[in-house]
């Protein structure tokens, strides 16, 4: 996998945009897995929408994701400028530089939502991160994810409680972290909260770590536009109430916001997720007898 991402990145951007939309025309009419969750998670969260609009949605967002994949393998096989050449415009960037002169630590919100993943390069710019890795189980993979997170200044910690503490203490410093808290989490690190209508278990890392350190919690999302040729960031201020001791309150507020972000372009969120399969009372969206 290493070397065929390798070959991928050399590709010209347009190239490989142009096969990720018919591989997305592939899954959409042939009820693909992606295509099927997508549908269901629209249905879930934009109920108001007329059924041929939710269609619509459905289609373009896996589109968007088909996209999304792609431009990440080019993005993460080519230098830190390629990236930064991508972007068109940058909306808010006081936002982020206001938070990082508090001195008071900065957690920057970033939902799967976007190219997400180009954030990296703008971030650098301004920073020094630090944020949480996982390891990838393909090998080959692994190499090349390890690769292009080294041509940052970012540094890397692991997805556990020696990741969380390092994290801890970087913010009390005045350091950055970026977390993305759109995952489902383990019942032991989340409690549910409502989102796209859904009380679904959110995670609580965020909540927890503002209201230690009442640090500055920023929203960054980082948009395609039409012409696929470029990016826009968008930077934003996010609730205080984010920093509250009450972890129910500042979870749901954390969750409205992400919300919010995501409407800006409802497409490019990675809807395929299961975001839904575990919604209070043990329910699985994902059921056929739920459904």
């Amino acid at each position: 996998m290493y070397f065929i991402f390798k070959i991928i990145s050399a590709l010209p951007l347009g190239l490989l945009q142009t096969l990720a939309t018919v591989i997305a025309l592939f899954l959409y009419y042939s009820n693909s897995s992606i295509k099927r969750i997508t549908a269901i998670n629209i249905q879930l969260a934009y109920p108001e929408l007329s059924p041929t609009l939710q269609q619509q949605l459905t289609k373009e967002s896996v589109q968007s994701q088909c996209l999304t994949y792609i431009e990440f393998i080019k993005c993460w096989g080519m230098p830190p400028s390629f990236s930064l050449g991508l972007i068109q415009h940058i909306h808010g960037e006081s936002v982020l530089t206001e938070a990082l002169a508090t001195k008071k630590g900065v957690i920057v919100v970033v939902p799967h939502f976007g190219c997400w993943e180009l954030l990296n390069a703008w971030l650098n710019v301004h920073t020094k991160p630090m944020i949480m890795y996982k390891p990838n189980k393909n090998k080959g993979i692994n190499r090349y994810l390890l690769e292009a997170r080294e041509k940052f200044n970012a540094t890397l910690v692991p997805t556990n409680e020696t990741g969380i503490r390092a994290i801890f203490k970087h913010l009390k410093q005045g350091g950055l972290t970026v977390i993305l808290p759109d995952h489902l989490p383990k019942p032991s690190g989340g409690i549910y909260a409502d989102f796209f209508g859904q009380k679904t278990l959110s995670i609580t890392l965020v909540s927890k770590l503002a209201a230690k350190t009442q640090c500055k919690v920023i929203g960054l999302s980082c948009i395609r536009n039409p012409d696929l040729k470029s990016f826009d960031i968008h930077c934003q201020h996010l609730p205080k109430d984010i920093n509250a001791q009450d972890l129910q309150h500042s979870v749901t507020s954390l969750n409205l916001a992400m919300q919010e972000m995501i409407n800006q372009a409802p497409a490019q969120y990675i809807w395929s997720y299961k975001r839904f399969r575990n919604c209070l009372g043990d329910i699985n969206m994902y059921n056929k007898k739920t459904m």
